[in-house]
């Protein structure tokens, strides 16, 4: 069987969520985390091996609450995130404590992957469907013609929305299956009809919430990594001085690969309900959902009994 494996960015402050780290908070009937599902999902679409993307002052909580439970049925490696680990010849900006972005954090673990990878965020629920597309895809021949060819799940933007406030995310442009673009759009509400998004102006603006949206779960090979690096020092040589938030972002440098044709990116549809944990009241839906799905027989009444 050929190695794939599922990579968790697990290193997020999780500033909306409040006190507590939203990536360890209990959602499943006996206790099970999200990324508890994620794993599962992923081990029987066919991965074997998680890599765990964290900072190291939550490395002892982490491997309590999900490693060590995770290292009994697949190959479990560890990368840490942090925000002083730059290339040489660059330094951190004098106030700058925010972490530098899912970029950054997928860099990390260069050093423990050298096989196809998907990308997930912790704190986010995907679906089956997803991680079965996103692992069929890696294992599959791509045409050696230059480019890299990396994938996407696409998620309908309508089944991403959360009910206890705005969300962001990165609406795809598409043609023929290949993304050509990413509008990264901030304020976006459910409606009683919809959704829309609500600018700074006052204004609104519909959405259709069949759009496909992504919601950061990648499939990238070895050779992306090298370009990752790469751009991660062009992205440090731009910052301006005192910018102390900017943030290397996976969505916009795979944008730019693709307008620069360096990349394809295959857009893979899926029409699994997104769930996740953004705001703190975020919570007790993801619990109705988790009972639903067990009640429902997709997920037994306790993974791990």
């Amino acid at each position: 069987m050929k190695k794939t494996a599922l990579v968790i960015m697990a290193a997020g402050m999780g500033t909306r969520f409040g006190k507590g780290i939203k990536q360890l908070a209990p959602v499943g009937p006996k206790g099970e985390i999200i990324m508890d599902y994620s794993i599962r999902d992923a081990l029987e679409a066919g991965f074997n091996k998680v890599v765990f993307i964290i900072r190291k002052d939550i490395e002892e909580e982490f491997r309590k609450v999900i490693g060590e439970r995770i290292e009994k049925i697949t190959e479990v490696a560890y990368a840490f995130q942090d925000m002083e680990d730059i290339p040489e010849g660059f330094s951190v900006p004098d106030g700058r404590t925010k972490p530098w972005g899912t970029g950054h954090a997928v860099l990390a673990a260069k050093k423990v992957l050298d096989e196809p990878f998907a990308v997930i965020n912790a704190d986010d629920y995907y679906g089956k469907e997803a991680y079965v597309k996103v692992h069929d895809y890696l294992v599959s021949e791509q045409p050696e013609d230059g480019k890299l060819h990396i994938c996407m799940a696409g998620f309908r933007l309508g089944n991403t929305l959360s009910d206890n406030g705005s969300v962001t995310r990165g609406i795809c442009h598409i043609e023929n299956g290949q993304l050509t673009g990413v509008a990264e759009t901030h304020n976006i509400y459910k409606t009683e009809t919809g959704a829309e998004e609500r600018k700074e102006d006052g204004t609104s603006q519909v959405l259709d919430t069949k759009s496909l949206v992504s919601m950061n779960m990648w499939g990238l090979t070895p050779t992306f990594m090298e370009t990752l690096e790469a751009g991660f020092k062009e992205f440090l040589a731009g910052i301006e001085p005192g910018d102390i938030k900017k943030e290397y972002l996976l969505p916009e440098l795979v944008d730019r690969l693709i307008q620069s044709g360096k990349a394809r990116v295959d857009v893979l549809e899926t029409k699994d309900e997104w769930f996740g944990v953004t705001y703190q009241e975020d919570k007790e839906t993801v619990m109705a959902a988790f009972r639903a799905l067990t009640e429902a027989g997709v997920y037994p009444d306790g993974l791990y009994d």
